[in-house]
């Protein structure tokens, strides 16, 4: 139940940053439902293989290549749905950004204190 919220969550922060950014269009809420869903899949599939096949560049760039790493995999998943895409690799790794700031904040409200 958890996990399903989390992708409700996550696709409501891809619908609002896709209104605030303009180089990231989503047609509509469900197309935005799927994105959060292609990301997470693509995020334990082959996120972890990239982040091993370039971790000397990651090392040296004291981990900022991440961000790119994380722009490659949206702009993969921009080639994957139709009814999303992201204008280039800046707008990319901005959406990154703030998508990870916004996922933050709003998974922040799902945690329970534990006793």
């Amino acid at each position: 139940m958890n996990f399903i919220l989390k992708l409700l969550l996550n696709a409501v922060a891809v619908f609002a940053l896709a209104e605030i950014l303009s180089g990231v269009y989503v047609d509509d809420y469900l197309t935005s439902l799927l994105v959060a869903v292609v990301l997470s899949i693509l995020n334990v599939l082959v996120k972890p293989l990239l982040i091993i096949l370039t971790l000397p560049v990651t090392i040296i760039s004291l981990g900022l290549f991440l961000f790119v790493i994380n722009a490659l995999i949206i702009l993969l998943a921009d080639r994957l749905i139709d009814g999303f895409s992201v204008d280039g690799i800046w707008t990319a790794i901005l959406f990154s950004i703030l998508l990870c700031i916004l996922q933050s904040l709003l998974h922040s409200f799902l945690k329970t204190e534990k006793k």
